[in-house]
């Protein structure tokens, strides 16, 4: 028989054992710092600062992307800046945001304890995001998250990065799980399309980073508007 959520989402991941989840705008909100770094490199370049919504809207793709975005002055980049010039601005973004890591991200409301409760019932857990390697593992190390996670998977930790598969597929192989085993959650179309194309399953959550688009419209296996409400839709 079909179980269901409170919100009417169908309990449809009953023979799951592992869950992966993006992390900028799905277990954490990085935009204060991320846009505090953009802005002290834009400073250093002698360009002019962004507002944090703006910043908010060019999450998702990893840090080069992200600096693209900045030196174009659009998410949208028709003509990226010389190879050159991205290099300088991306070292010195890196600096900035080394120094910046944890000042003014947060956790989601329920994520600590959604995430001490899923691990309690069983489910083996991984972070897969676009952001660089090096600074993921710190930002979940200082939000008292780490302990929960058995695998991390930053964007420059494999050749292609979300919405390719392969991060996607590499955490099952790593995880020793199989796809029709495990779950992506998270915030873009980044996400979802990445599970899509590994044959995967997704959760889609409203609150985070979707360059202002519905998460819904890309079509993920449930959506929620809460973290703490992912927990109901796993038996387990």
């Amino acid at each position: 028989m079909e179980r269901f959520d409170p919100k009417g989402n169908a309990v449809m991941f009953e023979t799951k054992k592992a869950i992966l989840f993006d992390l900028d705008g799905t277990l954490i909100d990085s935009a204060p710092d991320l846009a505090s770094a953009l802005n002290a490199t834009m400073k250093a370049l002698g360009r002019m600062p962004y507002s944090e919504e703006t910043v908010r809207g060019w999450v998702g793709n990893g840090a080069r992307v992200l600096v693209t975005r900045a030196l174009s002055g659009s998410r949208e980049i028709t003509e990226g800046p010389d190879e050159k010039a991205l290099k300088e601005a991306l070292a010195i973004f890196m600096e900035a945001y080394r120094e910046r890591i944890c000042e003014r991200t947060l956790l989601y409301p329920d994520v600590r304890e959604t995430l001490k409760s899923l691990k309690k019932r069983g489910f083996t857990m991984a972070v897969v995001t676009n952001k660089p390697s090096l600074f993921v593992k710190p930002i979940l190390e200082k939000l008292a998250i780490a302990e929960f996670f058995a695998l991390t998977l930053g964007g420059d930790d494999l050749p292609r990065k979300k919405p390719d598969p392969m991060p996607l597929l590499s955490a099952c192989e790593r995880l020793e799980t199989r796809v029709e085993e495990t779950v992506m959650v998270g915030d873009s179309s980044n996400d979802i399309v990445a599970a899509k194309r590994a044959g995967m399953q997704s959760v889609g959550v409203t609150y985070g980073y979707n360059y202002g688009e519905e998460i819904a419209k890309q079509h993920p296996d449930a959506v929620v508007e809460r973290f703490g409400e992912i927990a109901e839709l796993f038996h387990g």
